[in-house]
């Protein structure tokens, strides 16, 4: 497992983190108890499953969803 901490724009609206957390747990390998989209803090924690995803995946979602990704840290959990 790896933990993934990803900055993003400044987010605006509450809906906002709903698009997000939804997008995230699409994708495959996320494990879905970490999940944490911080409204205040623009960030999302998560912890995924390396050997099924990508960081780059986890990113490709919130960017599809339209939010910009400023960067992202990973790090074995």
């Amino acid at each position: 497992m790896q933990k993934a901490n990803i900055q993003l724009e400044t987010l605006t609206c509450p809906s906002c983190l709903q698009k997000i957390e939804g997008a995230v747990r699409g994708v495959e390998g996320i494990d879905q108890d970490s999940l944490k989209v911080m409204f205040n803090a623009s960030r999302v924690k998560v912890e995924f499953n390396d050997s099924e995803t990508s960081i780059e995946e986890i990113e490709k979602a919130i960017t599809d969803m339209g939010y910009e990704v400023k960067k992202s840290r990973v790090k074995a959990a």
